[in-house]
This record gives structure tokens, C-alpha cells and sequence, in this order.
């Protein structure tokens, strides 16, 4: 292979991209529109669930229950109901997704039995929403309980009351449990997938559509040459892309980054490799521009946003689509991402989606420097 062929291919291939404004718009709007999108958009953290309440008995008990939730993060309470219709309506006009219901006899209960029920009533139209809510409700209940019962006991001069074993946590990683620290390292595996595939998948499809293949193919550049001329300027492109995503998650987002630039930009070296190369293979083998762009599309969107765990947890899925994950290569890369910027792992910690994204990157690249052949057939 001569490096003399592959710049002057190279060179026309940076040409075509300043005198393309489609490929202008993808390289500098698509990952800030990814990341301002999803950075704003996405949002797993469950807080300020509107609630209502109605409470039956109006005690000072009660009351205390209710303030509960109102100091709660969790809830807002946005309206007090005098009646079961009431909390119906409420539900049904979507002004609540939650209802709590202070039975009349819930002080007297408690006094007895040291136990008391509470009834939630939930808006389950968005299930993971409603799951997420009763399990704070049912925390908030039993703080709350706790309090009242020791309040009690303090009052009457007894002692207090047995509280039973609790778990001390401490979280490592992403202490303050944002979503978005987790979200960030995904949307630049997702930046990366379609930046990468989206471009090359239109280098040698727009050779045939312009109609300069016969230029090409009576040149002395050979498959590779010209595979290698096409794929570097875009590989650049990638890159600053990477450090464009990664300025913009840490200081803009203020997502943690406590891992190694080389260790990031190493493995997203290779992970573009995949990408580009993929894109490639597809250009090489459909001559429309349009129909490779479409599947480019969904080769990369789909298995990245579905697949690679970013969207959902991987140990979720039944097993048959676990096993599938393992032939998308976004899955390595956006583990390797979380690891990098959550944990400040190294390359020794990640040599095992490493070794899985360089037995990728020699297999995609082998089969897209086939995939050309010099001929007008």
C-alpha cells in the first residue's frame, strides 16, 4: 500500500465533504443536537411525582404523615381531596399519578397495633413510573410511621419502640444516583455509531450516483489504498467529534470523567474502525446514496439504542437477546464508556471489550476492503 495514494485519495475524499452540505451538517450539527437532545431529554430520575391526598381522619397523626410527603423530593402534593370522587377525578384528569388515602382510624390503629394502612392509589398508564412512585411512598409511609410511633412513646414516657435492623448503603460510582452521569457516556457511543456510519456509508455510492467510478477504477490505486484514502479524513472527523461530545458531557453537563483521554480516545479508536468500516462495506455494496444512508440508519441507531444496554439493562433481557447483544459492537464500547467516566478504569481493567472491539475492527475491516472490487459490473 502506498501512502502517497492513499493522501491524494484522502484529499479528494475532504473535497467532496466541504462541497457536501449534507455531510457538513451531519459532522458539526449531529452531535450537538444528540447531546443537547438526550442530555435534556432523557431523564430516569423519578422526583416531584404530583400526588394528592385525602385524609379521612384529619388528625395531628395524619397531618404529620401528610407533611411527610410534602417535604418528600419525591412528591409534590398538588391537591387535597374531600372525597373518593374527588381522588378519582383527580386521577383521571391526570392532575395526580398518585393518591394517598388516610384511613379514619388511622391514629387509633397504630396506638393498638403499632401498625396502621395507608392506601395509595396510582396512575399505572406509565408502569415503571407508578412502580418507582409506590416504592417511595411506601418509604415515606414508613419513616413517617417510625417517627409518629417514637413521638407517641416519648409522650407517654415509654420506652422506645424496637426499631428492626436496617441496611447502611454507601454508593459507589455515581454517588448522587443521577441518571444523566449514566446517560452521557451512552449518547457518545450513540454520536459515534451514527457520525461514523451515516458519512462513509455515501463515499462510494456517491462515486457511482456522480458517475466518477470509471475515474476511480482506471486509477492504479488499489481496493485498500482507496478504502483507507475514504476512511481517514472521516476518522478524523470521528475523533473530534469524541473530544467534541466529551467537552460537552463534563463541562456542560457536568457528567464525572475520572479515567485516561489516551484510554478514551484508544478505544474509541478502535470502535470507529468498526463504524467506519461497517459504513464502507455498506457504500461498497449499494450504489444509491438514499438506500445507504437508510441502512446505515438502522444498522447503527437500532442495535445502539436497544442493544448495547444504553436504553435498557442488558440482565433484563431473556436470555436469547442477551446472547444477540454480543454481536453488537456498541455494547463494548458503551461499557467501556461507563467505566472510563464512572470508575477512571484503564486499559488493563477493560482488556476484555477491548480484545472484542479489535477482533471486531479486523473482521468489519476485512470484509469492507472486499467488499470493493475495481470493476464496472
Amino acid at each position: 500500500m502506498m501512502l502517497r495514494r492513499v493522501r491524494a485519495v484522502a484529499q479528494k475524499e475532504i473535497i467532496q465533504i466541504l462541497r457536501d452540505p449534507r455531510s457538513l451538517m451531519v459532522v458539526l450539527l449531529m452531535p450537538l443536537m444528540q447531546m443537547a437532545l438526550l442530555g435534556y431529554g432523557v431523564n430516569l430520575d423519578i422526583k416531584h411525582v404530583p400526588a394528592c391526598v385525602f385524609d379521612r381522619e384529619g388528625s395531628q397523626q395524619s397531618q404529620s404523615l401528610l407533611k411527610a410527603f410534602q417535604a418528600s423530593q419525591y412528591f409534590s402534593v398538588v391537591e387535597s381531596e374531600r372525597t373518593y370522587a374527588d381522588v378519582t377525578r383527580a386521577i383521571d384528569a391526570g392532575r395526580c399519578k398518585i393518591a394517598i388515602v388516610v384511613p379514619h382510624d388511622f391514629s387509633e390503629t397504630l396506638a393498638n397495633a403499632n401498625a396502621a394502612s395507608v392506601q395509595a392509589i396510582l396512575d399505572a398508564t406509565d408502569d415503571n413510573t407508578a412502580n418507582i412512585a409506590l416504592g417511595y411512598a411506601q418509604a415515606v409511609i414508613g419513616a413517617a410511621s417510625g417517627n409518629i410511633q417514637l413521638e407517641r412513646a416519648q409522650a407517654m414516657g415509654q420506652p422506645p419502640p424496637v426499631v428492626p435492623a436496617v441496611a447502611e448503603y454507601r454508593v459507589w460510582y455515581n454517588e448522587d444516583l443521577v441518571s444523566r452521569n449514566y446517560i452521557m457516556p451512552g449518547v457518545v457511543a450513540l454520536v459515534m455509531a451514527l457520525v461514523g456510519a451515516q458519512l462513509t456509508s455515501l463515499t462510494i455510492s456517491r462515486e457511482w450516483e456522480r458517475g466518477t467510478m470509471e475515474v476511480l477504477v482506471s486509477t492504479p490505486v488499489t481496493s485498500l489504498e482507496l478504502m483507507a484514502g475514504k476512511i481517514l479524513p472521516y476518522f478524523v472527523i470521528g475523533l473530534i467529534d469524541a473530544a467534541f461530545c466529551l467537552m460537552i458531557a463534563v463541562f456542560w453537563f457536568q457528567a464525572p470523567f475520572r479515567g485516561s483521554i489516551s484510554t478514551l480516545f484508544f478505544t474509541t479508536s478502535l470502535f470507529l474502525v468498526v463504524v467506519l468500516g461497517l459504513g464502507y462495506f455498506i457504500s461498497a455494496s449499494i450504489k444509491s446514496q438514499v438506500g445507504a444512508s437508510q441502512i446505515a440508519l438502522v444498522a447503527t441507531l437500532l442495535p445502539t439504542t436497544l442493544l448495547s444496554g444504553f436504553a435498557f439493562p442488558i440482565e433484563q433481557m431473556p436470555a436469547p437477546i442477551q446472547w444477540l447483544t454480543y454481536l453488537v459492537p456498541a455494547r463494548y464500547y458503551f461499557s467501556i464508556l461507563k467505566s472510563i467516566f464512572l470508575k477512571g478504569s484503564g486499559i488493563a481493567d477493560l482488556a476484555a471489550p477491548i480484545a472484542a472491539l479489535a477482533l471486531y475492527a479486523a473482521v468489519v475491516g476485512l470484509l469492507a476492503a472486499r467488499a470493493f472490487k475495481k470493476t464496472l459490473g
